[in-house]
């Protein structure tokens, strides 16, 4: 919301309802020993109308789960397939999660409430259905600085401490547990729509198109593509265009998100599920951010491919529903796509205007080779050269003529922005861990904010 703007009312709705016999289980929460409120996302809240909830209310609705009138009565866990690291998996779901409730925002679109952290499910497995503190406290730092660089992403609404000890492989054990409510558009991933085509459910694959396209609008296929009117091509359409736009966004914020499964592209086009993410410490395309990612399928500059990957199988899971010549139509138009959304989100972070395909394309390769020959971090070059200023050697020729279309704000006359390379986001964790001391966490998201302010109104996200 912008400074001045009235807090929106708060509007439930429940479509998934209509869905949830074949796509959902009821679940309940976990009843948590302790639910110490760490973090309320107020500026969230105003958008959905629950910014007045007291502290009480908000744990309530958000450690206890305390149905909010009117939306879902009870959670949803919702089942998916996917393939995790190229290989199918049809055992999974939402093993530590639940979708909570569904809302209209200030903007009429749908929103929806989902959980980390609330307990099992049928779909747990093994697992405990739990999420660590350290998890909570990574995953809203990562959707703060992505929301202030422009990315599509899901926004972290509530972290509750939860009094358990947890004990994992990855991280010093027994350590602190949370809850974690987010705030998105949908959570309908690319798994959704693999599961119905691997159980050869037409009908409800149908069902599940109609309700895509009802919830998440966007536009149709270009006038010349093939099959333009057929509801499942048209969000193939979109789709691959939202997934392009937001490999391109991480790509510009120097984001890799470290696990790019079928089961975590969401058909909304958000960046979710933050697990070992990391932004880049320099440009470097074979960076990878999961330890376990070890041929580096993941790693930064093969995410557009990954995403790519990614669409064509849900191309293979629309088949039962539509033809494939439309379908493959529809995902040739990735590469262009992402290619011109680089292009736009590269000029927004820069400050510049655009001066016409080639001379823009041209700026975006001198950026990347400046990058790549000084080892300078991604956060700092795109500050120092903010409306094309410290221009040296080829980036001089590179910048020749493009305007600055950016807001003016102190933070570019300031030595450098704030950045979560790994160093600082474990700097942060420690206080936490060591000393409960949050104050150094909420200041960094006070100056990751300040940042999206400097930044001005993000790019309009691609395929809505």
């Amino acid at each position: 919301m912008n400074a001045g703007e009235q807090p929106a009312a708060y509007r439930p709705e429940h479509p998934l309802l209509e869905l949830a016999d074949w796509l959902a289980d009821p679940v309940a929460p976990a009843d948590f020993p302790k639910t110490i409120l760490r973090w309320r996302n107020d500026r969230a809240a105003a958008e959905v109308g629950l910014a007045g909830l007291s502290d009480d209310e908000w744990i309530a609705h958000f450690a206890r789960f305390d149905p909010l009138p009117g939306t879902l009565p009870a959670p949803l866990a919702l089942r998916y397939h996917g393939h995790q690291f190229r290989v199918y998996n049809p055992e999974i779901g939402d093993g530590r999660g639940f979708t909570f409730a569904q809302m209209r925002g200030a903007d009429g679109r749908l929103l929806e409430l989902g959980t980390k952290g609330s307990g099992t499910t049928p779909w747990s497995r093994t697992a405990d259905g739990r999420l660590t503190l350290k998890g909570a406290v990574r995953e809203l730092l990562a959707t703060e600085l992505l929301e202030a660089l422009g990315v599509n992403t899901s926004r972290t609404f509530s972290i509750v401490e939860t009094g358990e000890e947890l004990w994992r492989g990855d991280e010093p054990s027994p350590t602190r547990s949370a809850v974690l409510v987010r705030l998105s558009h949908g959570h309908i991933r690319i798994g959704s729509f693999q599961r119905l085509g691997k159980l050869e459910e037409a009908g409800h694959v149908r069902e599940l198109v109609d309700y895509c396209l009802s919830q998440f609008p966007g536009p149709l296929p270009p006038d010349d593509a093939p099959g333009r009117d057929e509801p499942a091509v048209i969000l193939m359409h979109q789709v691959v265009e939202r997934l392009a736009d937001l490999a391109a966004s991480w790509m510009v914020a120097g984001f890799v998100h470290g696990v790019l499964n079928t089961d975590n592209m969401n058909v909304t086009g958000e960046s979710f599920d933050y697990g070992p993410w990391r932004f880049l410490p320099e440009w470097d395309a074979g960076f990878t951010a999961a330890y376990f990612d070890h041929a580096g399928l993941y790693a930064f500059g093969r995410q557009p491919e990954a995403l790519y990957w990614n669409c064509g199988q849900l191309a293979i899971a629309l088949r039962i529903v539509a033809d494939a010549p439309p379908l493959l139509a529809a995902l040739e138009r990735f590469g262009p796509l992402y290619m011109g959304h680089v292009r736009r989100r590269w000029l927004w972070r820069l400050g510049l205007g655009s001066r016409g395909e080639e001379r823009d394309a041209a700026l975006v390769a001198a950026c990347e080779a400046a990058m790549r020959e000084s080892g300078e971090a991604p956060d700092l070059f795109f500050h120092r050269h903010r409306f094309g200023r410290a221009a040296e050697g080829p980036l001089t020729q590179a910048f020749e003529g493009f305007e600055p279309a950016g807001p003016s704000h102190p933070l570019w006359d300031e030595p450098a922005p704030p950045s979560l390379v790994i160093d600082r986001v474990e700097a942060l964790w420690s206080a936490i861990d060591k000393n409960d001391d949050w104050d150094p966490l909420t200041s960094e998201i006070a100056a990751i904010r300040r940042l999206g302010e400097a930044l001005g109104a993000a790019p309009e996200p691609g395929g809505h």
